[in-house]
């Protein structure tokens, strides 16, 4: 499957380029990735630039409103994604201000990272490692320690 990372802006500070390029890294030996940067003055505008990155891609959007996976959990709903013929899915990562209700009401799924304010910088990596952990789990790999 193919993960279409969106996100308002990119890494600045140098840990965060660091722990993005290492995790993407990693994740391309598991799935086909596009990784997207948008930007926008507004909310609105950037929330507009992420719906037409993700074109037709069902759409998971990182709020804190969103229902938080365990490393298992986040791996399952990928891995039935797949299976259901998801060719493509697209993530996205805010800017500052979040997501507009328009976009989160066109959204396939809201994920939380959980209940803890993150610096957007960190917010980045922790999406990729993530998602990284969860291939790894899939592939039954010794990544993962619960």
């Amino acid at each position: 499957m193919r993960l279409h990372i969106i996100t308002v802006g990119e890494p600045r500070l140098a840990y965060a380029r660091a722990g993005w390029d290492e995790y993407e890294k990693r994740l391309r030996r598991y799935h086909r990735l596009q990784v997207t940067r948008v930007t926008g003055r507004t909310q609105a505008q950037e929330s507009e630039a992420v719906r037409r990155a993700a074109g037709r891609a069902p759409l998971l959007l990182l709020d804190p409103r969103g229902t938080q996976f365990s490393s298992e959990g986040l791996s399952a709903y990928l891995d039935a994604q797949a299976v259901g013929g998801v060719g493509e899915l697209a993530l996205a990562i805010g800017g500052p201000e979040g997501h507009t209700d328009d976009l989160r009401a066109g959204a396939h799924r809201l994920w939380s990272l959980g209940q803890l304010t993150l610096p957007h910088d960190l917010a980045m990596v922790v999406l990729l490692e993530a998602l990284y952990r969860a291939a790894t789990i899939s592939a039954g790999e010794p990544y993962h320690r619960a």
